[in-house]
């Protein structure tokens, strides 16, 4: 009776969960089984970025363009434009969040169709389709153009409510048992980049990956388990990436899939282009097209294998806008349908580096602006106050100085330097050449994914994240905090003569003495820690 009581508790709180995202829209769709999937994020794409990169590569179509289907709502719990954290953990676990939280339940949800969260499940961690993937056996991996410790890819392999505590959610990341991480920020990684003082380049060498930090590295691993960062911390825009040094995202997806497809289990893929989105927080066109065309080259990797392999699903669309960008800008009010293409278009294909490449063509006292300006961005007729203007840029501002002047020259209008609250284009390929249509939750991704995998992100929260005290402490346990390393604490439990040792974040038990993986991670919110139940189990 128990059993079966518990059993339907679980159906019912599938079911509110389902329901409250808007469930029938998805439920108007049929769920293909698929042994693999892929979903690919273009991290702040607006509609107008893509159609711009469709023109300025000569209006050819873009990979994509065959798999658009549909559009997705990207507001969060709380707000009508959603930060990249919530937005990604929604498209990884199908729970809408709060700004900044990655992979944990929000504080508040108070949005239009969102269920309030109930007392004290505030923050509590939440499973994500990769770690529900995994426990089902196959092989997973996550790919970024940014630190791989970023928001997005963070929502698919961590859990925390700060996206910037990067040590949290690395060594999380380290310890969660994928098989393929692919990115940037290798500073992040070492000693003297944290500051819990962790090596972990060197756990991932010890954990049997092949650690690769160079594209030919990379090309000829043979390895089933792989990590490769290949920048100190993002990756280059495509357009500026040196590809004797650096992959570009299509050659980490490519390489991504080989190593995951040799599970005959299948495997779940997450590819973020993410730097589309710091391109438009710059209001930087030519950062966007050089990004968005990298990631449509991706795209075509992953639907290529996808119609060969006929068992895969691939999925693409954008957490959320940013910029606001136009074809078309004030200027243009009276002019827009006289306008030929050329205005738009020409003055961005003069442009032969991103602001962020530009900026090393810079002699150091910033005297040769004129002349750098006119080679590398065809722009002749720099005003007093632009060059002044690029002379004075902070390091590593230069796509927010030069993207608005180019901007300007190709009529292309910015709204704000922030994200954006509208719907976003859907791209979705299934099995037998399906579509996933209509207008869905952002949340409703996850909830596909997982139906497709034949998994269930109910229960895997519930075998991954047990409130630690309270299971310990029902079966008579104490529980206490070693911070000895105040850095890196250990929760400790005890009962009797048996002493389990649990240092967070990590998935290590060690029971008696004795070390034993667990298939999650111990997980610390700030407030409370969560275990699997696997840890739970070895307290007698």
């Amino acid at each position: 009776m128990k059993k079966m009581m518990k059993a339907m508790l679980a159906v019912m709180i599938a079911f509110t969960a389902f329901a409250s995202t808007g469930g029938a829209a998805l439920a108007a769709n049929s769920v293909p089984a698929a042994k693999n999937v892929i979903i690919l994020i273009p991290d702040g794409m607006g509609v107008d970025g893509t159609t711009l990169a469709r023109w300025y590569k000569g209006g050819t179509p873009l990979a994509m363009d065959e798999m658009a289907s549909g559009m997705v709502k990207t507001h969060s719990a709380d707000a009508a434009i959603a930060d990249s954290a919530p937005a990604g953990t929604a498209f990884a676990t199908g729970h809408k969040s709060h700004t900044g939280y990655v992979g944990v339940l929000p504080d508040v949800a108070d949005m239009p169709g969102v269920d309030p969260i109930p007392a004290g499940e505030e923050r509590r961690p939440v499973a994500n389709v990769l770690e529900a993937a995994k426990l089902a056996g196959k092989s997973t991996g996550i790919i970024s153009t940014s630190e791989v410790m970023h928001a997005t890819p963070a929502a698919f392999s961590a859990h925390y409510p700060d996206r910037s505590n990067y040590d949290a959610l690395s060594k999380q990341q380290v310890y969660n048992g994928l098989d393929v991480v692919l990115g940037g920020g290798s500073r992040f990684f070492v000693p003297d980049g944290r500051k819990d003082g962790n090596d972990l380049l060197e756990v991932i060498k010890q954990s049997g990956y092949d650690y690769v930090t160079t594209i030919d590295e990379l090309k000829a691993s043979t390895a089933d388990k792989l990590w490769g960062l290949f920048a100190p911390s993002a990756l280059a825009y495509d357009m500026d990436r040196d590809p004797a040094k650096e992959p570009s995202l299509a050659e980490m997806t490519s390489k991504a899939i080989e190593v995951l497809s040799r599970n005959e289990e299948g495997f779940f893929l997450m590819v973020e282009g993410s730097k589309v989105d710091w391109a438009a927080h710059a209001n930087d066109p030519i950062g966007i097209i050089s990004d968005v065309l990298a990631f449509d080259e991706a795209v075509k990797v992953a639907l290529d294998f996808a119609k060969k392999d006929q068992n895969t699903m691939v999925l693409a669309a954008t957490d959320h806008g940013n910029g606001g960008i136009t074809i078309g800008n004030a200027e243009t009010s009276r002019t827009y349908d006289k306008l030929p293409l050329s205005t738009f278009i020409a003055p961005l294909q003069k442009a032969k580096l991103t602001g962020e490449g530009l900026e090393k063509m810079l002699n150091e006292d910033r005297s040769n602006v004129k002349e750098v300006m006119e080679q590398y961005y065809g722009i002749s007729d720099l005003t007093d106050e632009e060059v002044k203007a690029i002379q004075e840029t902070k390091p590593g501002s230069m796509n927010y100085t030069v993207g608005p002047m180019i901007s300007k020259r190709a009529m292309i209008g910015w709204t704000t330097g922030g994200h954006t609250g509208g719907d976003v284009t859907l791209y979705s390929y299934t099995p037998g050449n399906g579509r996933l249509t209509g207008v869905l939750d952002n949340t409703e991704l996850a909830v596909y994914m997982a139906e497709a995998l034949g998994v269930d992100l109910n229960a895997t929260t519930e075998r991954l994240f047990v409130p630690a005290r309270e299971a310990f402490t029902a079966k008579g346990a104490e529980v206490e905090w070693d911070i000895t390393d105040p850095k890196n604490p250990v929760v400790i439990v005890t009962k009797g003569s048996d002493t389990l040792r649990l240092p967070i974040y990590t998935n290590i038990a060690e029971f008696n003495g004795t070390m034993i993986p667990l298939e999650g991670v111990t997980v610390f919110n700030g407030e409370k820690t969560f275990v699997p139940q696997q840890a739970i189990d070895l307290i007698p």
